[in-house]
């Protein structure tokens, strides 16, 4: 059975056609590489509660968000996110930060989360490539391990 994931890229400038997003193309790869079916849709910050209800609600394995994990006031995809989380896994994120950090300070000030949603897993990433590519190498180390334990495995 193939496994289904989501993109959503939230992004006000890449929706309207301001600039081309290079973040979801590697989200999109990465995925692909591991088997998903993968879906990806690009929305204005102030889309983001709708977009990403929309797309929880379809139910797939997998919802990696990119963008809108600053401090920007448009930026909320940390709270669309925490408010359909049934469970937190706040040990993802604070090694992403970790990772970003001995790189580029400025990764200490990502509000990203991620957890589960009924059956999915959810995670923000970064809207930079940097920190796509680390959210990325933490989740590949845990997300077979996490999705076989939603679908009932052992732990």
């Amino acid at each position: 059975m193939t496994r289904s994931a989501r993109v959503l890229v939230v992004s006000t400038r890449a929706a309207n056609g301001v600039y081309e997003d290079r973040t979801g193309p590697v989200i999109v790869g990465w995925l692909r590489e591991r088997g998903f079916e993968v879906q990806i849709e690009v929305v204005t910050d102030a889309g983001v509660d709708a977009a990403l209800g929309a797309l929880l609600a379809e139910h797939p394995s997998v919802v990696l968000t990119t963008g809108g994990t600053g401090v920007s006031p448009d930026d909320r995809t940390p709270e669309a996110t925490r408010a359909l989380l049934d469970v937190e896994l706040p040990g993802i994120i604070e090694e992403v930060r970790r990772r970003g950090a001995a790189v580029t300070p400025t990764a200490v000030l990502s509000r990203a989360v991620a957890g589960v949603a009924g059956e999915t897993v959810v995670m923000n990433l970064p809207g930079s490539t940097g920190g796509v590519r680390d959210g990325l190498a933490v989740l590949d180390g845990v997300l077979d391990h996490l999705l076989d334990q939603l679908d009932g495995g052992d732990h």
